[in-house]
């Protein structure tokens, strides 16, 4: 089969690399129908993750028909359509009961962790791939649902909404930032939606991801290329800052920009991938009552988003800018990483 392989810090190609096989019971293989590359796919690509080794084939997110079970599955069957969940849930570990399955304590990978797909195993960037444990970290889909709607749950949109909606704290009546508008930026917008903020305030450096933001829910938007641009936020509150500021970045400029926001007893939520440590001036701030709160998301709300999304709640589709076929991985990625002269948000390959 074909797969998106990396080969160190700056490489990738598309190669041909054996079909997956199963290995345990709890199992099973996804024909993918439609994947898409996220921002961390960049990250990784830059040498950001190191625990991703060359050869490792990359992509968390899919959609896709199950063509073999394992002897222990029990929840779906060879033939459903299947939505690939970026964490990886054994259901039976402590931190599994407690819905934080994004430490899952299995085995598969490395113990700790359940950001496993293109991280730890072979990702969904492929024609076929392997799933652990799939009674517990693939859903099945309403026929009704396309895949290029579906796929945007296998991370984006549970990962703005619960590292940065609920972990922030977003409450009805709340002014929000979110910092950096990419996808994740604008899952957050998306759904904060669901929670009634007042205002929310799309910061970004790019006009053209700030006039998108709008179309996603932001009501209002400031370029953070100006000077003033902490003036205009400010402006539009009572002048001691943003409830909740969501950044969604990772980079210390954008860090340093939801400190320099956030009022006394607000929340900081970070949902960017850092590939470098940022400065916390808790002598300045110890004073300010603020929370920060930093998360790999769990995936605990991609059901409810799912039954939104079947109910035509929330429309994800705004997300797709780009569409490919599975095989032009390698002009996917080129426009991807060129965001800022191609407009793109979100790409979808479809097999």
């Amino acid at each position: 089969m074909k797969a998106l392989v990396y080969h160190g810090p700056g490489q990738k190609s598309w190669d041909d690399v054996p079909e997956p096989v199963l290995q345990k019971p709890t199992d099973i293989i996804v024909k993918i129908e439609a994947t898409t590359i996220c921002g961390t796919d960049l990250h990784i690509l830059k040498g950001d993750v190191p625990a991703v080794t060359e050869g490792r084939i990359l992509g968390h997110e899919g959609v896709g028909r199950v063509t073999e079970v394992g002897d222990a599955v029990s929840t779906v069957a060879v033939g459903d359509r299947v939505l690939i969940s970026c964490v990886s849930a054994c259901g039976r570990c402590g931190y599994c009961k407690k819905g934080m399955y994004s430490h899952c304590q299995a085995d598969e990978g490395a113990p700790g962790i359940g950001w496993i797909f293109g991280h730890l195993i072979d990702g969904t960037q492929a024609e076929y791939v392997r799933v652990p444990f799939a009674d517990t970290s693939v859903y099945k889909l309403p026929e009704h649902v396309t895949n290029e709607k579906a796929v945007l749950l296998s991370d984006i949109l549970p990962t703005g909404h619960e590292i940065g909606v609920q972990y922030g704290g977003v409450k009805p009546g709340d002014v929000v930032a979110v910092i950096g508008t990419g996808p994740v930026g604008l899952a957050a917008i998306l759904t904060a939606q669901l929670y009634g903020p007042s205002k929310v305030i799309a910061i970004d450096l790019d006009q053209n991801r700030i006039e998108q933001a709008q179309t996603f829910g932001a009501t209002h938007g400031v370029n953070s290329g100006g000077a003033g641009w902490k003036d205009e936020v400010m402006a539009l509150t009572d002048g001691l800052g943003v409830d909740v500021a969501i950044e969604a970045v990772g980079i210390p400029a954008t860090w340093d920009m939801s400190l320099d926001i956030i009022r006394p007893g607000g929340r900081v939520a970070n949902v960017g991938v850092h590939g470098a440590p940022v400065s916390f001036p808790i002598d300045r701030l110890w004073i300010e009552n603020i929370t920060v709160t930093t998360g790999l998301v769990n995936t605990n709300t991609t059901e409810m988003l799912l039954k939104l999304l079947a109910e035509d709640k929330i429309h994800p589709e705004k997300f797709v800018s780009h569409t490919f076929n599975l095989h032009s991985m390698m002009e996917a990625y080129e426009v991807f990483g060129n965001a800022a002269q191609t407009k793109a948000l979100k790409v979808v390959l479809n097999a």
